[in-house]
């Protein structure tokens, strides 16, 4: 079972679920600024934040952008800058780990 899962994490799906996700997150930062304007719900920052965490960053930073969304919100404007920090440690160990770590290329030595 634990097979059939693991190989549905394809190259091509992880790339549509992160395409999704950025989308998703992109939009909400749309929703959010419309609903603001017109007085009504928002949506959490809380929330906003978790869409980029999982993989979002590039569309909240370009719904942000694009919408002038939370652009005056500093401590938004720095958990948004943590969330993309934490990304980069991260894919920085994993492309070490790749790169010298357990199953990759090894330097001679």
């Amino acid at each position: 079972m634990l097979a059939d899962i693991i190989t549905l994490f394809t190259p091509a799906s992880l790339v549509t679920a992160l395409i999704a996700v950025n989308v998703i997150a992109f939009a909400l930062f749309g929703i959010d600024k419309a609903q603001a304007e017109a007085g009504r719900w928002r949506v959490r920052e809380r929330t906003l934040l978790l869409w980029a965490l999982i993989g979002g960053t590039p569309g909240a930073y370009a719904g942000r952008a694009l919408f002038r969304h939370k652009t005056r919100k500093a401590r938004f404007s720095e958990n948004l800058h943590a969330v993309a920090a934490l990304q980069v440690v991260v894919l920085a160990g994993l492309a070490l780990w790749w790169l010298w770590g357990e199953g990759a290329l090894r330097l001679p030595g």
